[in-house]
């Protein structure tokens, strides 16, 4: 078959990124422009434009349309989930109303509702942001015909209904239609088959990702999922039931345990009947390793050249534990894409976590930047500082603003990006954390991530063998003073868990200042002044933070999806942790 017009239409895609990222201020304002003329008669702008009698540019729209967060759409959004557009005039956009995508719920453990419309210039914007992606990655490795499909542990989750009788469902749903790939077409592209994907329980779906993995040993060219989390979920699962999986193979049959009854008849046919001598060569490799599951990835998959997923931000955390697993298989980084909006591009996936950049999308949305400084005591930033993409300084961190083709204007998206460079005139961007959400928080998820990272090596300077696998902290305003605290989950094999206790709250006292020292200016201002009152360690027993993943999945959060919270901001979220609380310690 010639592959010439295949690949120059490939090379005519990445010609494009070119141009884009050359001129793009440009192309900026032109996306502001397209989604302006599309959607200035919507009613969420007639509120700041109705007076405007002539065109609308950049300036003036910035000048009258003030920065918005998710409340400020809250009541269209529920209005339409209720009612559909049935409405005089249009809210949010002048395209039909498809349906709602779930965001991830991180700090309330309940997913929002981001309205998608049917618009073409968004479509269109969306489908070449995942074309660059994928042209990205085939530079790294190229296509091979034989050895070609993706083990990729994604869970769609529920596709429900709202009232008004449009699906509610994940932003990766959406990115999946948008890939142009078919149902039919997922077995000839993924391990798993569709019905997989839309399962309707986690764990189970990848355990039967796992077993198709297996029954399609020396074909899986890369493993993959959306973030590094997902990835050590996914490898745990293996070690605790690779002998499970290993007699499903056997048989020909997923376990009965497995009760989608969709799900099990679709893996059934991808086993294709009883896989005695696959079975048998995975069930040696893995009780050679014994209880050593390092590089157990490039062991079983022997023709894998690849690991994708997230790990920046505060999944930086699992790369460790996804480089354990991986061993000589690269870990390579994934792009930047928000429920929003399509935000960067990563360029070079081989990075680390610690030096991964994505060029913005000079396309997908017009982006503005608002100054965030760390140490500032108000976080009280406001709209005249604002910056667009050709304006911002190297170095500098800002909160990212977006208008979308979405129905989202001067949205702040809570998200902080440092900026690194630029890749010919767009910025290249470091994602530092989600930004506070009221000038009230005295901690940031970096100032936390920072501390915890501290206390680890002072308890290990203090020859303890505790070790920390999850943490998140709460500011109780209710409190006289307010009162931090910080939750800590230890693995199962600490001294804590071996009657050792007594000792272990000695020892823990003792690391404690080199905790509450790292946890930032803001902490430390709050602190001085009296406001705070002393700070609240709760040890917590193992899977306390699994407690809370199920409650986000039972609340909608997709699986692929979920994040664990580090700064909670949910009373109910606190008390299912305090239940599990081994000690506590001021």
């Amino acid at each position: 078959m010639n592959q010439q017009p295949k690949m120059a239409e490939e090379e005519e895609v990445i010609e494009k990124l070119e141009e884009y990222t050359k001129n793009a201020r440009h192309h900026q304002l032109e996306t502001l422009r397209s989604i302006l003329q599309h959607n200035a008669k919507v009613l969420y702008l007639q509120r700041f434009l109705s007076n405007l009698h002539h065109d609308l540019d950049a300036d003036t729209f910035r000048s009258l349309v003030p920065l918005s967060s998710f409340e400020d759409y809250a009541d269209y959004i529920n209005h339409m989930a209720e009612h559909g557009t049935q409405h005089d005039s249009p809210l949010l956009s002048v395209d039909p109303l498809l349906g709602f995508f779930y965001s991830s719920g991180t700090a309330t453990m309940k997913p929002k509702l981001i309205p998608y419309f049917d618009s073409s210039l968004c479509n269109d914007a969306t489908f070449l942001a995942i074309q660059w992606t994928f042209l990205i990655r085939k530079r790294f490795f190229p296509t091979r015909p034989s050895i070609n499909k993706i083990l990729w542990f994604h869970h769609v989750g529920n596709i429900t209904t709202a009232k008004c009788g449009l699906n509610v469902m994940p932003v990766s749903q959406y990115i999946l239609q948008c890939g142009k790939v078919t149902p039919q077409e997922i077995p000839m592209v993924y391990a798993s088959p569709s019905e997989v994907f839309v399962g309707s329980h986690a764990d189970q779906q990848t355990y039967c990702h796992l077993l198709c993995g297996l029954r399609n040993l020396d074909l899986i060219d890369g493993i993959a999922a959306p973030y590094s989390l997902g990835l050590v979920k996914a490898f745990t699962l293996l070690e605790s039931k690779w002998e499970q999986l290993c007699h499903d193979l056997e048989r020909g049959f997923p376990s009965h345990e497995i009760s989608d009854i969709a799900m099990r008849e679709a893996v059934t046919e991808t086993l294709g009947g009883p896989q005695p001598e696959l079975s048998n060569r995975i069930r040696q490799i893995c009780e050679d390793n014994g209880n050593d599951w390092s590089g157990i990835a490039h062991t079983l998959w022997r023709n894998v050249r690849y690991i994708k997923c997230v790990s920046t931000g505060i999944m930086k955390q699992y790369y460790p534990k996804v480089k354990y697993y991986a061993g000589e298989v690269p870990v390579v980084g994934g792009d930047y894409f928000a429920s929003e909006c399509s935000v960067g591009l990563n360029l070079d996936i081989m990075q680390p976590p610690e030096t991964t950049r994505y060029v913005l999308f000079p396309n997908t949305a017009y982006f503005e930047f608002l100054p965030f400084n760390m140490n500032d005591e108000t976080n009280n930033n406001v709209a005249d500082e604002m910056f667009d993409l050709s304006s911002v300084e190297v170095g500098k961190m800002y909160e990212i603003v977006v208008t979308t083709y979405g129905g989202f204007y001067r949205y702040r998206l809570g998200d902080v990006v440092r900026i690194l460079g630029f890749y010919n005139s767009s910025p290249e961007v470091e994602f530092v954390m989600r930004a506070p959400k009221a000038a009230s928080e005295i901690l940031t998820e970096r100032d936390l991530i920072s501390a915890i990272d501290n206390f680890q090596l002072s308890l290990r300077g203090a020859m303890m063998r505790i070790q920390i696998v999850e943490f998140a902290s709460f500011l109780d305003q209710e409190s006289r003073p307010k009162q931090l605290k910080v939750f800590v989950e230890v693995q199962e094999e600490s001294d804590f868990m071996e009657d050792k206790q007594e000792e272990s709250i000695r020892t823990l006292r003792s690391c404690i200042t080199s905790l509450e020292g790292s946890l930032g200016a803001l902490y430390k201002v709050e602190k001085v002044k009296g406001q705070l009152g002393n700070l609240m360690v709760f040890i917590l027993r193992p899977g306390a933070f699994d407690k809370l993943y199920e409650v986000a999945i039972r609340n909608g959060t997709p699986a692929s999806q979920y994040k664990p919270p580090k700064i909670l901001r949910n009373h109910e979220i606190v008390s299912v942790l305090e239940k599990y609380s081994l000690c506590h310690i001021r």
